[in-house]
């Protein structure tokens, strides 16, 4: 049976509120909580707004390409966005605020409490880090995003409309679907959102869970995530060798983040459009900044905080990061128990 696209759930009783209908819904995108879009929202395939712990806004004409996400930080920061907003591909906009008339790459992540001018265009890869202020009317690329030049008259809009273009012409990936090894072994309390897709064998301990678009497949190892864990949307597992992805208890994975063959530990936070390499081993209670790259076979020692491309040990883990670490968890099983809920109750007519 196909998919309804987009998949559209309330959180804590609020629903979405669309001003007129969407343009476009590929398959696999959602739609969830405390969000407002705009007139003439156009949504790629596995596109996931999330608005559970805070709200999101997006003006009208927004444009968020597949595999993208917006979210926001529990209680803390809501994801506001502007009017003719053109997001990219495996994008993350993540707990901060975009004027208007902004371009976002692909594989571009924002983070919290970051302010972003009008009139903007981020390169493909850029990350603005937390709490940063994107001057407006100018170009920007690079992790961490530096300006460029000036933004050329007419350029934004130009832009805007070759990217448009693309996602609208590319053929769309169907609607995911679950291909579990008969093998496998999944607690009942487990969370798996029905837009993911897991294939091959999955171990999944009590009160883990997989968000919503997340692209998993084992091959022939394992994927196996510990007690209170959580993948969050958009982020993809391969598993390509016998060694498989191992996750602790206790640890975060951010969104459209890629993971390989790799061991990590318990109590860790791997940030949000970051890559685990082949071979690499996460260690307990360590933090992989957003967008960091591991090399492969690297590993990552027990409290330090990894930064950059390649990720190098930055700092010790300080008593606010480990207190970070593990208020993720808590907002994530509260998170995925309300979802749960929500998806097994009868569709609203």
């Amino acid at each position: 049976m196909a998919m309804i696209s987009p998949l559209i759930l309330p959180y804590a009783g609020v629903s979405p509120v669309f001003s007129t209908p969407l343009v476009h819904a590929g398959p696999g995108a959602a739609v969830l909580g405390r969000v407002t879009l705009g007139r003439g929202a156009w949504l790629g395939a596995r596109a996931v707004i999330r608005a559970d712990g805070h709200y999101v806004k997006a003006g009208d004409d927004f444009h968020l390409g597949a595999r993208s996400t917006l979210h926001i930080a529990h209680q803390v920061f809501p994801c506001v966005v502007g009017d003719r907003v053109t997001v990219g591909e495996n994008a993350c906009v993540h707990a901060c605020t975009v004027g208007s008339d902004v371009i976002v790459g692909d594989g571009t992540v924002i983070l919290d409490g970051a302010i972003v001018g009008d009139n903007v265009v981020f390169e493909p890869g850029c990350t603005v880090f937390p709490a940063k202020r994107i001057d407006g009317g100018h170009v920007y690329a690079g992790s961490p995003a530096k300006m460029v030049r000036p933004v050329a008259a007419g350029e934004i809009a130009e832009r805007r409309a070759q990217m448009v273009r693309a996602h609208t012409e590319q053929a769309e990936a169907a609607a995911p679907r679950r291909q579990l090894a008969a093998t496998s072994d999944v607690h009942a309390t487990v969370f798996i959102a029905s837009t993911a897709s897991v294939r091959g064998r999955l171990v999944a301990a009590k009160s883990s869970s997989v968000w919503f678009s997340n692209d998993f497949d084992a091959g022939d190892a394992s994927i196996v995530i510990g007690l209170n864990s959580n993948v969050q949307d958009n982020t993809v597992i391969r598993c390509t060798s016998a060694q498989g992805v191992t996750l602790g208890r206790d640890t975060t994975v951010g969104h459209n983040v890629t993971i390989y063959d790799s061991v990590i530990g318990n109590g860790a936070l791997i940030g949000i459009g970051s890559v685990v390499a082949p071979g690499t081993i996460v260690q307990d209670r360590v933090l992989l900044a957003a967008a960091a790259r591991t090399t492969p076979g690297q590993v990552l020692e027990s409290g330090w905080l990894y930064a950059g491309n390649p990720a190098k040990k930055l700092t010790p883990l300080d008593s606010g990061k480990a207190a970070l670490i593990d208020m993720i968890i808590g907002h994530y099983c509260q998170y995925a128990m309300d979802y749960k809920a929500a998806e097994a109750l009868p569709a609203a007519v």
